[in-house]
């Protein structure tokens, strides 16, 4: 195992920051701000400003209750904001008008193979689970390709997934609570509960098993491989859907059985493997930053600091007290992504970034900790002069 052999201290000069796919990153993000244009101008010019209004702030609601569960997984490594916004994009924009186009070319190419006499039994269980979850998979392979030094593993993937989902569902509720809301429809409230308040981590808990599995591909090296893993996590997706959109039709007789003896537990099922899989992923980073404290670059009470729920709160409640919070979460947020690149090196399979990237953040750690320590100490002694 070897180490920058620069000492944590001879140097404060930052290595730039690799350039990467920024170019690349630049060009999606503008096409799907435009992409979300064409679908909002569609919604705009079908329904109108009081219509499209009113089921926007009914399709936040249950937006923002997927994105406070994502905040949770995602807190011990929050995700870039460009990605975060990418993959919420992606899922409002872009695969709504996959789902739109291909799902009426699906139809009408197997529609008449199929055995349900009914088109819209057709079309919730068997074209919308492929369609759909091929439309948000895709969401989830751009952000995989662009953005491979924060696609770290399993969680990742699984925020990522589930960022996609949540933002497929907002414009998905917006189609849905329109519908209603067109034809005076007294269910738009009934609509509303069912769909954002007692399901509303459907498409997240969907569309997260496709980014489950391209995060296991990184974690076993297997980064070459995406295809195979990026197809095997979408059939779960796709039978997860299948079961959700047609469990009503095909397995139970009324919403209540359905929903607590499938969608429930499925939901608890979910929430036990991500704090699973966010508790392997404490270990690891412990694991790594060891290595650092072996090597002088950390102490073990800052190796315990930032691998530790207690260690977290108690480094930002004291550096709160001096004013220095934010260098604090900076602090630690190079901390963490230092452990996951050094992870991606002992392993063996390493981007060909991640050596300068060590260095890089190696010497930014030793700025911001002498940063953390001055604005402390500057706390310190403006309190003792008053």
């Amino acid at each position: 195992m070897s180490f920058p052999s620069q000492s944590p201290y001879s140097s404060l000069q930052e290595s730039p920051r690799p350039a990467g796919s920024g170019v690349a990153v630049t060009i999606a993000l503008i096409a799907l701000f435009m992409f979300l244009g064409v679908v909002a101008f569609f919604l705009w010019s079908s329904y109108g400003t009081t219509g499209l209004t009113l089921t926007t702030l009914l399709a936040l609601i249950p937006l923002v209750i997927c994105l406070v569960g994502l905040r949770w997984v995602d807190r011990w490594d929050p995700e870039p904001r460009v990605f975060v916004t990418i993959a919420l994009l992606w899922g409002a924009g872009v695969s709504v008008i996959m789902a739109l186009v291909f799902g009426g070319v699906f139809q009408a190419a197997f529609g008449g193979l199929s055995p349900f006499e009914d088109p819209e039994l057709f079309g919730a269980i068997v074209q919308a689970p492929i369609i759909e979850e091929i439309s948000k998979g895709l969401g989830v392979l751009l952000i995989f390709m662009l953005g491979k030094s924060h696609f770290d593993g399993t969680v990742d993937g699984v925020v990522y997934g589930g960022l996609v989902g949540a933002g497929f569902a907002f414009t998905e509720n917006i189609l849905y609570f329109m519908s209603s809301f067109e034809d005076h429809d007294a269910s738009l409230m009934q609509i509303f509960i069912l769909r954002g308040l007692f399901s509303p981590f459907a498409h997240v808990l969907f569309t997260a098993w496709t980014g489950f599995m391209l995060g296991l591909a990184v974690e076993r090296g297997k980064r070459a491989h995406w295809l195979w893993y990026f197809l095997a996590g979408l059939i779960p997706a796709m039978i997860a859907h299948f079961f959700w959109n047609g469990g009503l039709s095909l397995f139970f007789s009324d919403f209540l059985s359905f929903y607590f003896l499938f969608q429930v537990p499925l939901f608890i099922l979910t929430i036990v493997g991500v704090w699973y899989m966010r508790r392997v992923e404490r270990k690891l980073l412990a694991t790594r930053l060891a290595d650092y404290a072996q090597a002088g670059w950390l102490s073990g009470e800052e190796v315990e600091m930032f691998t530790t729920p207690q260690g977290r709160r108690r480094a930002r409640l004291w550096a709160a007290a001096a004013g220095a919070g934010g260098i604090m979460k900076d602090f630690t947020s190079t901390a963490t992504r230092l452990g996951a690149t050094r992870h991606r090196i002992v392993r063996g399979h390493a981007l060909p970034q991640d050596a300068s990237e060590e260095q890089r953040m190696l010497s930014l750690l030793v700025r911001q900790r002498q940063q953390l320590f001055a604005q402390v100490q500057a706390h310190r002694s403006f309190g003792t002069k008053r």
